[in-house]
């Protein structure tokens, strides 16, 4: 049963960073359009940031408590 538990967790953890990862490529991609960069800097740029967050988020959560 724990083990079960574990896997629903970390499966809802890995479509979060999916979603989240597709959501961020799709508001670079329009930021970059309005914007009218010849370079893609948004699609590359928040996407990255959110990378950095996850993992922040990820290290914090697992840290264990004193």
């Amino acid at each position: 049963m724990n083990d079960n538990r574990l896997l629903w967790r970390y499966a809802g953890l890995a479509m979060q960073f999916l979603v989240g990862i597709a959501l961020t490529l799709f508001a670079g991609y329009k930021l970059d359009e309005v914007a009218g960069y010849s370079m893609p800097l948004a699609v590359w740029a928040l996407p990255l940031l959110f990378i950095v967050f996850i993992i922040y988020k990820i290290i914090k959560d697992t840290q264990s408590k004193k």
